[in-house]
């Protein structure tokens, strides 16, 4: 199986072997979703068949004493309105299952950078881990029955501690890569 390694920024791929397949996302939800989108378009059926995507990134721990490498089963689109959509009659699939991964483990995912406590304290209701990047990336692997990973490491506490994330990715860069080349066959 040939691994497609789907991150936002290059912040947090930088220890990774320099020969693997990595895909840049940029920030967000619709740049993710995008990036990804094309990266499998751009594959035959056949080569789609015998790939795998793993999405490598940073994230924020909604909940105390979380840290570490974490492997969620569930991504949350946490800012959508997905009750007043689906009262409009129309359906909305706000969280997904990654079909890999700790089923019991919410990643949720939306364009806030969240560094309030306040928000992320109302987020711990729903989720254990936030991101801006996991959801689009799950939902464009299953647009094409493409198997996808979501691997995150804690940079902060979704609070005032995020602001300093450019500082603290370089420990995720390097905790995500020791993660990899334990758990994943690049072939």
């Amino acid at each position: 199986m040939t691994t497609l390694v789907v991150a936002a920024a290059a912040s947090e791929t930088r220890y990774l072997p320099a020969d693997l397949d990595v895909v840049l996302t940029g920030l967000g939800k619709t740049a993710a979703a995008i990036a990804t989108t094309r990266a499998l378009a751009e594959r035959t059926p056949q080569e789609r068949a015998g790939l795998q995507v793993v999405n490598l990134g940073s994230c924020g721990a909604l909940r105390p004493g979380m840290r570490g490498v974490f492997e969620p089963g569930v991504v949350l689109n946490h800012d959508i309105s997905a009750d007043a959509i689906r009262a409009l009659g129309h359906d909305v699939r706000e969280r997904l299952d990654v079909g890999a991964g700790d089923p019991e483990l919410v990643l949720a995912t939306g364009d806030l950078f969240v560094s309030d406590a306040q928000v992320r304290d109302a987020l711990a209701e729903r989720a254990s881990l936030v991101d801006m990047e996991g959801y689009a990336v799950v939902a464009a692997c299953q647009a094409f029955d493409v198997p996808v990973r979501v691997v995150k490491h804690v940079s902060d506490d979704a609070d005032a501690s995020a602001l300093d994330w450019a500082t603290l990715v370089d420990t995720s860069a390097r905790d995500l890569a020791a993660w990899f080349t334990a758990n994943v066959s690049s072939t």
